[in-house]
């Protein structure tokens, strides 16, 4: 295992324990099963009626799948995830519930603790069986459904369960909090890289996160570098960390944070890290939370590099020679936010060499390690089997690097590279570019 990665997966390790540490629930099991199906018929519109009806069991949501691909087992199909979520609609809201009532069993509490892994271990909310799907059935949102009941019934995974308590009674994820941001941000400073930090006012607001301060602190960097070479007015928050919970509510709370605090800085833009956690909650669900417009933009700093660099604002020279190159396309940015054009404009600026991957775009393979599925300890074997059809991918093209724009996925490609003695290196298209800025 790299070095970069040994803290993280340290912190990760020590999950668990903390999960423990939340305690045992005081409510019965009734109780708990009512709070799931509350979510559930809380949720439960129109849309996903629609979706529940018009099923034909194809099967080519398994087909998009990559952990059904990686196992060739048929509990791994998406649709089959939701089986729990069906039956509440077709027992409570259906049009048909007086008969289904006859037919369908009620859910339980065990049957919900048995579908834990499948939405959790088992997906990582990547969306592929979403565009995949010949009816346009959007079946990873009722996987969040699914997700976010099991939660309310107190059935998260262990380390899941220990990172939403370290967030919500400590405000850090995985032992990074304000004190972590403001250490790392003075190393920087001694280390002569400007990293202004809660001004009063900016143009820009800069969120870091969790895996850039334990893991990957090269990123902050380079996001510094780059927007003093812009000679900007930006900020770094100190007191938000990118993470934003595992629960709803919670969620709902550090968006609105977050939110006013971009705001009170009078701020044109919210630059996110190279993580997908945070980017659809504060670039799509936001303004749903808070019930109005954002006066602001919210970018991935890959998706703002790539801008900058398209509006010639931003020069950079060749990259030393590295042999040719591959890029994969984080889904949350990728797939979810439409970034594709962005970092390949940086990588054709830095005069690199792109193979594309046989998957790359709106169908790339997820990495296998999203959706919080790569703090799972138990889920490793799905997660490597996931994996494996990158590592094809990757050979196929003849590239000696990878190159991404999510932290996270590049998390999982070196853990899955250590796990297979995969001699391919994984590099950051943001620390790429920094390293190269032109005059």
């Amino acid at each position: 295992m790299s070095a970069t990665i040994a803290p993280l997966d340290a912190l990760r390790a020590a999950l668990p324990a903390l999960g423990k540490r939340v305690g045992r629930s005081t409510r019965t099991d009734d109780e708990r099963l009512e709070r799931a199906r509350a979510v559930m018929l809380g949720e439960l519109d129109a849309s996903h009626a629609t979706y529940l009806e018009t099923c034909l069991h194809c099967g080519m949501c398994a087909d998009a799948c990559h952990f059904y691909i990686g196992t060739n087992e048929a509990k791994y199909t998406p649709i089959y995830k939701v089986e729990p979520l069906k039956k509440v609609y077709q027992r409570e809201i259906g049009p048909m519930r007086w008969l289904r009532r006859l037919v369908v069993s009620d859910i339980s509490l065990a049957e919900l603790e048995e579908w834990q892994p499948l939405v959790y271990d088992a997906c990582t909310e990547c969306g592929r069986c979403d565009l995949m799907c010949p009816m346009g059935i959007q079946i990873s949102p009722m996987i969040g459904i699914m997700r976010r009941a099991l939660a309310a019934a107190e059935l998260l995974p262990a380390e899941l369960a220990g990172a939403a308590d370290e967030q919500k009674t400590q405000g850090s994820v995985l032992g990074a909090g304000r004190n972590e941001i403001l250490s790392l941000a003075r190393e920087l400073e001694a280390g002569g890289i400007h990293v202004p930090v809660d001004l009063a006012t900016a143009d820009v607001v800069l969120l870091t996160s969790a895996v850039d301060v334990k893991a990957y602190a090269g990123s902050l960097k380079a996001t510094a570098k780059i927007l003093n070479r812009l000679k900007l007015k930006w900020t770094l928050l100190s007191h938000s960390i990118e993470l934003l919970g595992t629960g709803e509510s919670l969620k709902e709370l550090h968006v609105r944070r977050i939110v006013e605090e971009v705001v009170k800085h009078e701020a044109k833009t919210l630059l996110l890290p190279e993580c997908g956690h945070a980017y659809p909650a504060l670039r799509f669900d936001s303004a749903h939370m808070i019930g109005e417009p954002l006066p602001f933009a919210v970018l991935s700093i890959a998706e703002f590099v790539g801008r900058e660099i398209m509006a010639g604002r931003l020069k950079v020279k060749h990259a030393p020679t590295m042999g040719p190159v591959t890029y994969h396309d984080p889904c949350k940015i990728g797939r979810h936010g439409g970034v594709f054009e962005e970092p390949r404009a940086a990588i054709k600026a830095l005069g690199l060499d792109l193979k594309e991957m046989e998957s790359h775009g709106r169908t790339n393979y997820c990495c296998g390690g999203g959706g919080g599925q790569f703090m799972i300890a138990r889920g490793a074997h799905l997660r490597h089997r996931a994996f494996e059809i990158k590592m094809r991918e990757v050979d196929d093209t003849g590239a000696d690097t990878v190159l991404t724009a999510c932290n996270s996925c590049r998390l999982n490609y070196q853990n899955g590279a250590a796990e297979s003695n995969w001699q391919k290196s994984v590099q950051s298209v943001v620390e790429l570019v920094a390293a190269n800025l032109g005059d």
